[in-house]
């Protein structure tokens, strides 16, 4: 007898097999091809990149050394970019080796010489376009990449991610900002040159004019924060959760901490309102809903790509609901450094 939602051992990672393949879908008639280049990150899951790919999008970025080792050892390895600075001489001679072709972001003189030194031969210039992380000034993007090609290096172009607005639930504020970010992005390209702009998110893969390639992780399983954008995806991901503890105020389920990401806010869970977690718990008011240990809810998070990384495996069920039947487990097999 196949396994249903409400049978699962919680908290359990469940995927909506129909939501998901609606949101690829649709994300793959928006930016078809080589337009969208989807991040990793945000699942973690080579099975779940192969659906990718069966919609038409073959490169990949990647934050991690791992997940870009990962990608190319299940044969998605055609064109991987890992956004991320790198000085790790081991882990970067690992990407060197791999049969794949692997760009590295790179965004000062000692990420260049490392990555030349390791024996990678293609980079991507790393430009700051607001967010306060990585990347170097726009002015100084020629200057980075005359010095990657005098180390032997070929710049493909540059990136730049625009982190501090995708998540604006403003859109005119999204699409102004967005504007504003990759004007930095376009001038800094004009220095550098090549072929590839990449920028973007799920929150501006369908206003950012400026980016050859967008670099949308989260479309593929959404969560509460990017359900606020009214964008065309639906929720595909959810932990099932058991619930441990009823009285008459509130009731307890086995989801907290260890098993969400938080940085975005609490969970959610219908009919309900959502108190607070703990490491192994999440307190929450239900509506006009009896509930009795041992029931099972469904607790939407609010960010799904720290979600991803706390669990092992993803439950791939046929629909919506508790009663939904498991047809396939995809590992979290990205996981980690």
């Amino acid at each position: 007898m196949p396994t249903a939602v409400h049978d699962l051992a919680t908290p359990a990672l469940v995927v909506d097999a129909t939501a998901l393949e609606h949101n690829l879908a649709t994300m793959a008639a928006a930016l078809p091809g080589s337009r969208l280049r989807p991040h990793v990150k945000a699942h973690k899951c080579t099975a779940l990149a192969h659906q990718q790919r069966e919609h038409g999008h073959a490169h990949f970025c990647a934050a991690t050394p791992r997940e870009v080792i990962g990608m190319a050892f299940s044969g998605l390895g055609a064109d991987l970019l890992l956004a991320n600075e790198c000085v790790d001489s081991e882990r970067l001679r690992a990407l060197a080796k791999l049969d794949a072709r692997v760009t590295i972001a790179v965004d000062s003189a000692e990420t260049i010489v490392a990555a030349a030194a390791a024996g990678l031969r293609e980079v991507l210039i790393d430009v700051n376009v607001g967010l306060p992380r990585c990347g170097c000034l726009p002015d100084a993007a020629g200057r980075l990449a005359d010095d990657a090609r005098a180390a032997g290096l070929t710049v493909r172009g540059v990136m730049g991610y625009e982190g501090h607005v995708v998540g604006l639930e403003s859109a005119p504020s999204r699409t102004d900002e967005c504007a504003r970010s990759m004007e930095k992005l376009a001038a800094a390209h004009a220095l550098v040159g090549g072929d590839i702009v990449s920028a973007g998110g799920t929150g501006t893969y369908a206003i950012n004019d400026v980016a050859t390639e967008i670099q949308a992780g989260s479309y593929a399983l959404m969560d509460t924060a990017y359900a606020k954008l009214g964008l065309p995806f639906s929720a595909a991901l959810h932990v099932a959760a058991t619930v441990v503890h009823v009285n008459s105020r509130y009731a307890v389920a086995d989801c907290g901490l260890k098993a969400l990401g938080m940085d975005h806010g609490n969970p959610s869970i219908a009919d309900a309102e959502v108190r607070f977690c703990s490491d192994e718990h999440v307190t929450f008011v239900p509506h006009d809903v009896k509930l009795r240990v041992g029931d099972r809810v469904l607790v939407a998070p609010a960010h799904v790509d720290p979600t991803i990384a706390y669990h092992e495996r993803l439950c791939v069920v046929d629909g919506p609901g508790l009663g939904a039947v498991v047809i396939d487990e995809w590992a979290i097999d990205l996981r980690g450094w």
